[in-house]
């Protein structure tokens, strides 16, 4: 078997239930970029934000039957400074699971839902 020619995770999609919401929440609580905000088809949008400087995107969808709203499970967003960028967040309004910043391993961890209820992980690797 020969192997793909894959190169890298293009672009996540996030279910979401309101776009502009969702937007305002990933850009402005969490500091992602606003990659593009166009229209896309008859009353559709294509509302995209990405880490500054990652390959990796996130769509922020509405249009995914099978995807609902507050679906998603297992984004994991990477920070040089967790407890800097908890703290950032707590005086955005970010509510933290109860038990607070856990320690693994392979470093340090902590969790939150999107205002849809999306699952996020925000980690510090151990390098």
């Amino acid at each position: 078997m020969t192997g793909m020619s894959v190169n890298h995770v293009q672009i996540v999609s996030v279910p979401v239930s309101d776009q502009d919401r969702a937007r305002d929440f990933y850009v402005d609580v969490l500091g992602l970029d606003l990659v593009r905000d166009n229209p896309m088809g008859p009353g559709g949008r294509w509302v995209q934000v990405a880490p500054k400087g990652a390959a990796t995107t996130l769509t922020l969808v509405t249009w995914f039957d099978s995807m609902p709203a507050g679906s998603l499970r297992g984004l994991v967003l990477e920070s040089d400074d967790l407890d800097a960028d908890v703290a950032r967040l707590r005086q955005r309004g970010v509510v933290f699971a109860e038990d607070g910043i856990q320690v693994a391993p392979w470093g340090r961890y902590t969790t939150f839902a999107d205002p849809d209820g999306n699952g996020i992980a925000l980690q510090e690797t151990r390098v």
